[in-house]
């Protein structure tokens, strides 16, 4: 079934809402609850049954993040009878891999992450589960120390890090909580309590719902609740909450942050047989391009294995 074409201009003027300013996280300016969920939450490697592999690019000013991960559903071929074919039957383990390169300011991040979950069905039909997932990761920091006599001085770091999740997922609601991080920051802070190496310990809690609007063009409204926090600014837990919505209508999905502040920030994605194209925009309201750079990430998606499984729906994003 393909995009109603009356739908898509309706759709299009919901997109402009207004964002506080963004949060920062290690992989900066890099949204990847938007496009790579699992990235922030390990227990969401492998809820989706399909493999896929995302390639993601994201610019700010002299910022930017390069992002290639996978994510997979560990499945089992099941003997039929009679006439009935063989069919393909997942597995309760899911799997995620992330490769990043990051340039922020005068630091370089460079690393890698492998995930792993176990979803417990709930249900019969197994389309509600709860997973656990833990990830760890390797990063390698070059921070621009200033310079001498001899030129430039470099300093490199690497550490490993670790990261852990819960993630209740259904048909129609879905929470999880995770710790990025768990590690922390490698280095001893400044005389003034700062970090050089930008990574610290971060916490995740979602909750969502999806709202069916109409069977017949698969159009769906899941209003969410993202808060991101950090050891620092954890007592202000209550500033960290980001409302999100997106829209779904059959291949095509669209979002937004309702938030009233310095920027207007969207995202949209489609979904073809094979691939799928995303990008998100987080624009400045009231202040020049120059003076406060524009994030622009764009990211895509391939589909190695379609959902053969008997128990779970067509359209499954």
């Amino acid at each position: 079934m393909t995009v109603s074409k009356k739908i898509i201009p309706i759709l299009l003027l919901a997109l402009v809402f207004n964002k506080a300013t963004a949060q920062q996280t290690p992989l900066n300016p890099l949204y990847y609850w938007v496009f790579s969920p699992y990235v922030y939450n390990p227990a969401m490697s492998g809820y989706k049954d399909f493999i896929s592999i995302d390639m993601t690019s994201a610019f700010r000013g002299s910022s930017n993040t390069e992002l290639l991960s996978g994510n997979a559903r560990i499945s089992k071929t099941e003997s039929g009878y009679f006439s009935s074919p063989d069919i393909m039957k997942f597995r309760n383990l899911g799997l995620s891999g992330t490769i990043f390169h990051d340039v922020n300011g005068l630091s370089k991040n460079s690393g890698a992450s492998l995930a792993g979950s176990y979803q417990i069905p709930i249900d019969t039909r197994q389309l509600t589960y709860l997973s656990f997932g833990a990830s760890v990761k390797g990063v390698y920091n070059t921070m621009n120390s200033g310079t001498n006599e001899n030129g430039t001085v470099y300093k490199s770091t690497f550490y490993p890090n670790a990261d852990v999740g819960i993630y209740f997922y259904g048909a129609k609601f879905f929470t999880g909580i995770s710790a990025v991080n768990l590690f922390g920051n490698p280095n001893k802070p400044d005389t003034l309590g700062r970090y050089a190496i930008p990574v610290a310990r971060q916490y995740f809690f979602t909750i969502g719902y999806k709202i069916v609007l109409s069977s017949e063009y698969n159009v769906v409204l899941e209003p969410s609740f993202l808060v991101n926090s950090y050891d620092s600014n954890f007592k202000y837990i209550v500033r960290n909450i980001d409302p999100i919505v997106k829209l779904y209508v059959d291949n095509l999905c669209l979002g937004t942050y309702l938030f009233t502040g310095g920027t207007t920030a969207f995202f949209a994605k489609f979904k073809y047989p094979r691939f799928y194209l995303g990008a998100f925009f987080e624009l400045p309201n009231k202040t020049p391009f120059y003076i406060k750079n524009p994030t622009v990430e764009l990211t895509l998606g391939l589909n190695l294995q379609s959902n053969k499984s008997r128990l779970s729906k067509t359209s499954h994003w």
